[in-house]
């Protein structure tokens, strides 16, 4: 019993210490489970584990609480040798955490546009798009991307945070739109899920694959044999602000036109070459594709200083239910039909705020000194507190202090001067243009 007991203290303690440097790295975790009243193993078995639980551990993983999920946050090289990697070679991410569905049937189009504010309608053949579920209040209830694919249904790839409540709410719709008449299904799609991420993720791809990744244009898929794991769908997409592909079993993959660089950063991506595949090929892949040496294994610390510096939101952080599309800064989601049908959840708020100025806008942030990090306060140069920061860390590339945050309109024009209070000094900040470092996604000229 008292070996129990210092087991179970010694785990409270790593998972503390590990909440304790994520937060740090600027992420926003869910709380611990308490462990009072309540037995609990020495082993991880309070969280879900990814087919690639065991690979990460062999392969040196630090693993931390993200979501409910046990995932890495690096691995032996440093959080910052991590980043640089991704930007200049490529590297390789599990997200297999994120929520992936099917949306099947006849009316799956009329189905997602009811509770999204994108024009799916209008989706090629294997052609996606991000797009966001909002409710009636214009609040975002996640954000996700949808792929219309030549299969005959929608493929569906939502945040794990938001899981519950994704599925519940596209659940439901599918039972409203059935107890209607309607020709509507959804599949949960219980594959691993990876992203290879780079500037050199197509080239390291297109080596384990027969199809030409250069025909395969930003958000489009295809479904392809990957590394001898048939029925991979392959989607052009990228997170970081890089070309990118997605693969997923159906799969993923990410691409990026590769220049000479020299030792500077190239332009922001998240080389989504995201596999979604069976799991009991998971292990398989990502063995395959480490044995290139252009590719290194990395975590959820390298993943969120990526997305920062290409300006890209983490939900629950940067964007939530009490923040519309317009503030977020995220108007360019809404379908051009969509906007003049005004047939999406929260229209009537969303659409007039378009064409009106917004009390708060999400807005780029650049400082010297002390990096800003979430829930730091901005303020006026007079000192008048005006927002908050949501997402902060130091650029690894641009060796500056980046971060997102909200400010009222009349603050938000690039170049306006501000002050951010960190650690309870104030100094001083710009309002910058985003991405910080600069996008470039891989399109058929």
């Amino acid at each position: 019993m008292a070996a129990s007991v210092r087991c179970l203290h010694r785990l409270q303690a790593t998972m503390r210490l590990a909440v304790s440097m994520v937060a740090r790295l600027g992420f926003r975790l869910q709380e611990l489970p308490s462990v009072l009243g309540r037995q609990l193993s020495c082993a991880q078995d309070v969280l879900r584990r990814t087919p690639l639980y065991d690979f990460h551990l062999a392969h040196g993983g630090k693993m931390v609480e993200f979501a409910g999920w046990s995932l890495p946050v690096q691995y032996r090289d440093s959080h910052v040798d991590s980043h640089l990697h991704t930007r200049q070679h490529c590297s390789l991410f599990d997200v297999s955490h994120m929520l992936q569905t099917k949306i099947l049937g006849s009316d799956r189009v009329k189905l997602m546009e009811s509770i999204v504010v994108g024009d799916i309608a209008e989706l090629k053949p294997n052609q996606g798009t991000l797009s966001l579920f909002t409710n009636e209040a214009g609040g975002i209830l996640d954000d996700l991307i949808v792929t219309n694919t030549s299969e005959g249904y929608l493929y569906v790839v939502s945040n794990a945070g938001c899981c519950d409540k994704d599925l519940a709410l596209m659940q439901n719709k599918v039972r409203e739109f059935q107890n209607k008449g309607s020709d509507v299904g959804l599949e949960v799609v219980d594959n691993a899920l990876l992203a290879l991420q780079g500037p050199t993720a197509a080239q390291v791809l297109q080596a384990g694959v027969a199809d030409d990744l250069r025909k395969l244009p930003f958000m489009t898929s295809a479904v392809m044999e990957v590394f001898g794991v048939s029925g991979c769908r392959v989607t052009r997409c990228g997170y970081t602000g890089e070309d990118g592909v997605e693969v997923c079993q159906e799969v993923g993959v990410g691409w990026y036109r590769a220049q000479n660089w020299g030792d500077s950063c190239p332009p922001a991506f998240w080389c989504a070459m995201q596999i979604s595949v069976p799991a009991a090929g998971a292990v398989h892949l990502a063995a395959a594709l480490l044995e290139n040496p252009e590719v290194k294994l990395a975590g959820l610390a390298a993943r969120d200083s990526l997305r920062l510096e290409a300006g890209l939101c983490l939900y629950g952080k940067d964007i939530d239910e009490r923040t519309t599309p317009v503030e977020g800064s995220l108007g360019w989601t809404l379908g051009k039909r969509r906007r003049a049908a005004m047939d999406f959840p929260g229209a009537k708020v969303i659409v007039p705020q378009l064409k009106s100025k917004v009390q708060r806008r999400r807005v780029g942030l650049m400082c010297e000194g002390a990096p800003m990090r979430a829930h730091s306060p901005i303020l006026s140069t007079e000192g008048t507190v005006i927002g908050t920061v949501t997402s902060g860390c130091p650029s690894p590339c641009l060796k500056r202090n980046v971060a997102m945050g909200y400010v009222p309109y009349e603050y938000s024009r690039p170049g306006t001067l501000l002050l951010v209070e960190v650690r309870r000094k104030q100094q001083m900040a710009v309002v910058s243009k985003m991405p910080f470092v600069p996008t470039n996604y891989y399109t058929l000229k």
